[in-house]
């Protein structure tokens, strides 16, 4: 396996917060988990963030409220507290939280597309967005193409007067493609365009993709951040105000914002994102060893890996590789669907990012929306998503169900 490069981008200082909040006095990524946006109530001390769970607040006089607060979705300290700490930790000004990836998703869409723009995707983009822009933004008059973006040739090749979007995800799922966030930023800058980074998979710990020139990073909070998988979410983050308040504006009109709960949940799970993510990364690479050199194991897609056609890229842009691997497994879809049904710790489920361990098929489950199209996903991958129990335990149990 390669090793990061030590050019690779480290977690950014801090923003500055708002000043009525105050900064946390500490630079480090760890450090700003925990303390960006989360510094102890004001009334009563309390060290955790509370939940404000209600649904609207008090005013002394018509039109003057207490702290900006007047009815919890246009607002509320929970999930400002949510906000300012993703912010934080990507190195940007701007978050909205929203209830689900999706729903950010499609503020993004919404917020840079009109009818008749023209977007360009991943050619093994995530099923749920490529159903989004497929199903959803072409009857509203959106065009897109699938192209694979670490081919930048590729990409420039596929711009076209319309192009409004590039929308990357990188580490792509489930193929772990990298595509280099540098150089999409440049096609898109010169073509008009604004790059979308999703970053669920690497998350802030691993990569910061606005410091690379992505105009807006998006989160599917409810994996690595949240990383208990008790708890839906969304995020976008960026440095560009008229994006920050377009999102925010969305945001309160439509109504698909992060209740108080999920925010602190959210919350409490960036507190230990740094020591999870470092847990996550070590079994992943115990696990991808024992795939490259298991016989019924045909191809293994990890972006540590040597034969990886992005393992440079990742290097030069990622602190480490992740805790996501897919494989494909000799004897095709049958074999791979046995694989998935006989693990034991490796929980047959979707979704990704929890301290436990999931395994899934990808074509019969997750990416089910992108059969029959050319972003087809092989019929004989597994996707795991590696958690944090004891690796010897998870390489015992992938061991048993591939022999």
């Amino acid at each position: 396996m390669t090793g990061p490069d030590s050019s690779a981008p480290v977690p950014p200082a801090p923003s500055p917060l708002p000043a009525d909040r105050g900064a946390p006095s500490g630079d480090g990524f760890a450090t700003r988990a925990i303390h960006a946006g989360q510094e102890p109530e004001a009334g009563t001390g309390a060290v955790v963030v509370p939940i404000y769970q209600t649904s609207t607040f008090a005013q002394d006089l018509p039109g003057e409220t207490r702290a900006g607060y007047d009815y919890s979705r246009a607002g509320n300290p929970t999930r400002t507290a949510l906000q300012e700490a993703l912010a934080s930790l990507e190195g940007v000004r701007h978050g909205t939280a929203f209830a689900s990836g999706m729903a950010a998703a499609d503020t993004v869409i919404r917020s840079v597309m009109r009818p008749g723009d023209h977007v360009i995707i991943p050619d093994d983009a995530y099923g749920g967005s490529f159903r989004l822009i497929d199903k959803v933004c072409v009857p509203w008059g959106i065009s897109y193409t699938p192209v694979p973006l670490g081919d930048l040739d590729a990409v420039r090749a596929a711009v076209r007067p319309t192009t409004r979007l590039i929308w990357c995800e990188t580490p792509t799922n489930p193929l772990l493609g990298i595509a280099d966030i540098a150089g999409l930023a440049e096609i898109a800058s010169a073509a008009g365009a604004k790059l979308v980074v999703d970053n669920t998979f690497a998350t802030p710990y691993l990569q910061q993709p606005a410091l690379l020139g992505a105009d807006v990073v998006l989160h599917s909070t409810t994996k690595y951040l949240g990383g208990h998988s008790d708890v839906v979410g969304g995020a976008l983050l960026t440095d560009d105000d008229e994006l920050g308040e377009s999102f925010g504006f969305l945001a309160k009109s439509v109504g698909a914002v992060a209740g108080p709960f999920d925010a602190w949940l959210t919350l409490r799970g960036i507190k230990t994102l740094a020591v999870r993510m470092d847990r996550h990364c070590d079994n992943a690479e115990a696990v991808v060893e024992l795939l490259s050199e298991h016989p019924k194991v045909g191809r293994v897609y990890y972006p540590g890996l040597d034969a990886h056609p992005g393992s440079d890229m990742a290097a030069g842009q990622m602190f480490r590789y992740g805790g996501m691997v897919s494989f494909t497994v000799v004897g095709g879809q049958e074999a791979a669907t046995k694989v998935c049904a006989r693990t034991r710790l490796f929980t047959l489920a979707e979704s990704l990012g929890g301290v436990e361990s999931l395994i899934e098929h990808p074509g019969l489950m997750t990416h089910m929306s992108v059969a029959g199209t050319s972003l087809q996903v092989p019929a004989d991958l597994v996707r795991l998503s590696v958690g944090i129990e004891d690796v010897q335990d998870l390489l015992a149990d992938l061991s048993d169900a591939l022999d």
